[in-house]
């Protein structure tokens, strides 16, 4: 028997989750055709982040499934006027006449929104993770199915979605999805994995020049990247990993409080190194990381290695 998605997401709960997409069959349908699947994914989730209640703070898209970490701030809604909820509903939603969208203007959206029960569901759906999961996966299975001249499921009918419920199951889970392309063996180094947030991050830092020393241009390790508190991920579409709103009220709100980009940087790292060897020096810098996360290197290394192994996680 199955259960409801609205029965197993539960903001009460927690806001946080983790979700698994798979392609039917775990056929490797993400990697085929002329289109770039995975980076068609990777920008919808840029657009869709801009659009839902829901922000993405990780991701990973491999050849026949993907990882998210989300939260859900449905009070993010109350703060949108009814236009504001319309306009952002149009941008993937549009109205359509003839059955063709409708160009969105300042007018249309001005008279849509006197039709309450539009703008009623609207809101809800903004808020809903199953919406953003139908707006993510659809319209890519229809562009598929198109280019090859299929057409059936491309996804499995249901995604999963796990809820998080402490500090180092967080921290934990946005490692995980961080280095799924590396546990799978498409790539040797955290970095250097495409369709990643981790990657996404970095680049993002090397752009607005916040990094002195980018371990792909040297060869050293992720962990030499410089700290420069906080600021490195000012305009990031991703959530924040450093929370600073105790520090600076106007602030994004962001994984955990006083633990930064660097810190997390540095953990991934250490962490890549048990993927790869199956062990990895604690060094007293981890250590103190560690400590801050209330967990010890053998806890870590067992919580991760339950991830890595777990069927249920793995898409």
């Amino acid at each position: 028997m199955t259960v409801a998605r609205s029965q197993l997401v539960d903001v009460a709960v927690t806001p946080w989750y983790h979700v698994i997409s798979k392609t039917v069959r775990g056929a490797f349908l993400l990697g085929e055709g002329e289109l770039d699947r995975k980076q068609w994914l990777e920008d919808r989730l840029q657009v869709l982040s801009k659009v839902f209640a829901v922000e993405l703070a990780g991701f990973a898209v491999l050849d026949n499934h993907l990882h998210l970490l989300v939260r859900l701030v449905p009070e993010q809604i109350d703060s949108w006027s009814d236009e504001e909820v319309l306009r952002r509903w149009f941008t993937i939603h549009p109205p359509r006449l003839n059955r063709q969208p409708l160009e969105i203007t300042a007018e249309v959206i001005r008279d849509r929104a006197t039709d309450n029960q539009l703008v009623a569901l609207a809101r809800q759906r903004l808020a809903d993770l199953g919406w953003f999961m139908k707006s993510l996966k659809e319209p890519l299975a229809r562009l598929a199915n198109q280019a090859d001249g299929t057409s059936g499921a491309f996804w499995q009918s249901r995604y999963k979605s796990i809820g998080i419920l402490d500090t180092e199951a967080l921290l934990a889970v946005c490692a995980y999805i961080d280095l799924n392309p590396l546990a799978a063996g498409v790539s040797d180094l955290p970095e250097k994995s495409p369709h990643t947030s981790i990657r996404a991050r970095i680049e993002h830092c090397r752009a607005r020049g916040r990094l002195q020393d980018l371990s792909a241009a040297n060869g050293s390790s992720v962990a030499s990247v410089p700290s420069t508190r906080g600021l490195e991920e000012d305009g990031l579409w991703l959530c924040p990993i450093e929370d600073r709103r105790q520090h600076d009220p106007a602030a994004r709100a962001g994984l955990l409080d006083g633990f930064s980009l660097d810190s997390y940087l540095r953990l991934v790292d250490w962490t890549s190194r048990l993927v790869r060897t199956g062990k990895a020096r604690v060094s007293p810098d981890v250590a103190s990381l560690l400590d801050r996360l209330d967990t010890t290197a053998e806890l870590w290394r067992t919580t991760l290695s339950r991830l890595l192994t777990a069927d249920r996680l793995t898409g």
